[in-house]
């Protein structure tokens, strides 16, 4: 085709045909995948469960988004030997300009096939931790959290000192799975075992102190009849794990000056930080009935040298 005189290289009839059918295939592709959320958005209406009404976004993109491809080949691709050389020349364009695109995409099928989290799973990836609120091709949402005192120096640091939403909403790239473990809350075995230490003096009554403990995590945390028997069932299929320490206890630890009791105890995968304030509430109560105090770091001055204080003779001068 020509233009003002000049020759287009690579336009003629045929392309603008198949050009103009790239674009009409394309309008009736994202008109077929607007009817189709219409309709999916009027089955599902009164729903509560947010990750069915994201599986199925999510089927509907992938559907239209091979759909889309698939017809585009088929419009400028429509003789084989042409359609893999293309595809071998922009397949390696593509594998070195785009490698971590490419490996977060790999990464998405990755987490879906390996069923490594889902849509309101709680986690840690990236360094982030947080429940997940969308998972995309190359990049995953997470509604971010605080962390506990016990990591709080890890990067990047938090303000929140408990696992409680910060307010910040983080993208990370689907890739990290390859390079970073995954840290699941929620998954298989929605609980977390917790613990809460207590330092005693010596001189106190021990034994009353790990009854309070005892006490205090027997009213709040999770007890053994309270627990999903499939939960656990499904943790003993899938991993061949026999969980046994699930009643709370408390451990001893000496050291040079109190003596360190903890109570280890099992609780949900969310409502840490109430439980713990609860227990903590009780204890220091319990603590204060029986006469029992918190340790501490102190020093005790026990007496002072003698001090002598004489005046000074006054200064000579030469006369």
């Amino acid at each position: 085709m020509e233009f003002f005189g000049i020759r287009l290289v690579g336009a003629n009839p045929e392309n603008a045909n198949k050009l103009f059918l790239t674009f009409a295939l394309i309008g009736v592709v994202l008109l077929l995948r607007w009817g189709l959320g219409a309709l999916t958005q009027f089955v599902l209406r009164g729903h509560a469960n947010l990750r069915v009404r994201f599986w199925t976004r999510q089927g509907l993109g992938l559907f239209t988004a091979v759909l889309l491809v698939l017809g585009i080949l088929s419009v400028w691709f429509d003789e084989p030997a042409r359609l893999t050389t293309a595809l071998g020349l922009v397949t390696a364009g593509l594998a070195f300009a785009l490698q971590k695109v490419i490996t977060a995409f790999a990464g998405y099928f990755v987490i879906l096939r390996g069923r490594t989290f889902t849509v309101g799973d709680r986690i840690t990836m990236g360094g982030v931790r947080g429940d997940v609120l969308a998972l995309g091709f190359i990049q995953t949402t997470i509604m971010e959290m605080g962390q506990p005192p016990a990591v709080q120096a890890s990067d990047p640091a938090m303000w929140v000192k408990s696992r409680q939403y910060t307010g910040r909403i983080v993208t990370v790239t689907n890739d990290k799975i390859f390079a970073e473990p995954i840290y699941n809350y929620t998954r298989d075995f929605p609980y977390i075992w917790e613990e809460l230490s207590l330092p005693v003096a010596y001189r106190d009554d021990r034994a009353r102190a790990e009854r309070i403990l005892l006490d205090a995590a027997r009213r709040h945390a999770l007890m053994l009849s309270e627990l999903s028997a499939d939960a656990l069932r499904e943790m003993k299929r899938r991993y061949a794990a026999e969980i046994t320490d699930l009643e709370p206890r408390v451990f001893w630890r000496l050291t040079d000056n109190w003596l360190e009791l903890t109570v280890r105890f099992l609780v949900a995968d969310r409502g840490t930080r109430d439980v713990k304030d609860a227990m903590a509430r009780d204890i220091l109560a319990a603590l204060d009935a029986a006469g029992i105090g918190i340790a501490s770091a102190t020093f005790e001055i026990v007496g002072l040298p003698p001090l002598r204080v004489a005046p000074q003779p006054p200064l000579q001068t030469a006369g």
